[in-house]
């Protein structure tokens, strides 16, 4: 499957893995992943469906998508890296996290889904109709054309993948405690959930004020700042000079 992405490497050291939520690309994540770039270097990949990556015959659930992010990894040769992953893509990332430990650094979970008290389509895309009234309105013709390149069917059909990914059964088996990011005003994963999610985990919840669920969008300094900090504080630097670099 060809798979789409892009690189900002402006520095050296423990590479930064950005991956996208569903219906999108990684030209939402594009904020964030330029300033992130000046400390770390930074890859932002499509996920098959979306964006420029290959477009399989049918949408691919939570595990298919980490298997591919997972062979993408092996791929380059990045044993190690931070995996940031925001919406669905936070579920993808946990699942890889849980299933090839050996590729983790470091975690990121950015308004992850599903949270249980929204774990149906209607419940789901009625938060996602709340949220489109807190976002910034210049997002649109971005997350417009993702969506026109995915097509309706792929980004319903990935929805119903979300819903019946029970992600709590993977939280609990992290290899390292995550920053569980979001933003104060995200009705997708609220700060209720995302407490509930550093508390299952043993991370550390980071709130970004006046932002809604596509906090790596509309606050990217902020949310490259709280994800650098993580690093400093968690990763060790004996281990860091082990990690894979570009």
């Amino acid at each position: 499957m060809r798979t789409h992405d892009r690189h900002c490497c402006r520095a050296r050291g423990l590479p930064v893995v950005l991956v996208h939520g569903l219906a999108v690309s990684h030209r939402y994540l594009m904020p964030t992943a330029r300033v992130l770039a000046a400390r770390h270097p930074v890859l932002v990949p499509d996920l098959p469906g979306f964006g420029h990556s290959g477009k399989p015959p049918a949408a691919y659930d939570v595990s298919r998508h980490a298997d591919h992010l997972a062979g993408w990894l092996d791929h380059l040769g990045l044993d190690r890296s931070c995996l940031v992953g925001h919406s669905f893509g936070a579920e993808v990332v946990a699942r890889l996290a849980v299933q090839r430990p050996d590729l983790v650094a470091a975690l990121v979970l950015a308004g992850p889904t599903t949270d249980p008290r929204a774990r149906s389509r209607r419940d789901l895309i009625g938060r996602w109709a709340l949220d489109l009234f807190v976002e910034q309105p210049w997002q649109a013709l971005v997350l417009a054309r993702d969506v026109a390149d995915a097509k309706p069917w792929r980004v319903l059909s990935t929805v119903g993948h979300s819903v019946h990914n029970a992600i709590e059964d993977d939280l609990r088996r992290l290899p390292a405690p995550p920053l569980v990011l979001g933003g104060s005003l995200d009705p997708v994963a609220p700060p209720r959930w995302r407490a509930e999610v550093a508390a299952m985990t043993g991370g550390t919840s980071v709130t970004v004020p006046a932002a809604a669920h596509n906090v790596l969008t509309t606050s990217g300094r902020r949310s490259a700042q709280a994800i650098a900090t993580h690093l400093c504080r968690t990763y060790p630097l004996s281990a860091r000079s082990r990690a894979g670099t570009l």
